[in-house]
């Protein structure tokens, strides 16, 4: 029988994604909710969990890990029973890690560095190229469709699902009828639902204290 997972989270952030991939899954975990408004991820209690002061975190065992990539990665393969992540051997395996990787790699540095209007480096030295680059690479692939890998949804696909879907939201980047439909397909999954209306619950929870 699988420990349970101790799960970090802060209502309206990026640990939203790890909150749907959780519901996904369907398992069971224990929750930890860190307030942003209040300070506390700056806090030495926290900061013992990420010395970087950011959600989310997950505790397995005596194992922690950190970086939205990496906790996705972790957790469907501790939970492969589940079908969300192509096992080793699978051709759709190294597709796999790489959209999960090139999300954190590439894509929102990509993002960051144009919604914040930096001025653009050589590509020779750009962690990502081009915003091109990304945006062509990653549109491209949507195209495809329907999720991803293709046919099979993954928890890449709710990693990218959430993050276009909040990108979409604010207008950090243009939206093509592809990437619309994408999100569309995505969030409206009935656990990503069920994700979303416990963020809100969380929210309120917070604001209330």
């Amino acid at each position: 029988m699988t420990s349970k997972i101790d799960f970090y989270h802060a209502p309206n952030s990026r640990s939203g994604g790890t909150l749907a991939l959780l519901e996904e899954l369907g398992v069971d975990y224990n929750l930890h909710l860190i307030n942003l408004k209040s300070g506390e991820q700056r806090q030495s209690a926290y900061r013992h969990i990420n010395p970087m002061g950011k959600v989310p975190a997950i505790r397995h065992l005596d194992t922690l890990i950190t970086e939205q990539p990496a906790v996705f990665l972790y957790l469907a393969d501790l939970f492969a029973e589940k079908g969300l992540a192509p096992a080793l051997g699978d051709p759709l395996r190294g597709p796999y890690v790489r959209w999960l990787v090139y999300y954190g790699s590439s894509f929102e540095p990509a993002v960051v560095d144009r919604s914040s209007k930096r001025e653009p480096v050589a590509p020779s030295t750009s962690p990502y190229g081009t915003w091109d680059d990304v945006y062509n690479t990653v549109t491209g692939q949507l195209e495809k469709g329907p999720y991803l890998l293709g046919e099979r949804f993954t928890a890449a696909d709710v990693l990218w699902g959430g993050a276009l879907h909040w990108m979409a939201l604010f207008k950090i980047m243009p939206e093509t009828p592809a990437v619309r439909t994408y999100i569309d397909r995505v969030v409206t999954r009935p656990a990503i639902q069920r994700a979303a209306a416990k963020d809100v619950e969380y929210a309120a929870q917070q604001a209330a204290a």
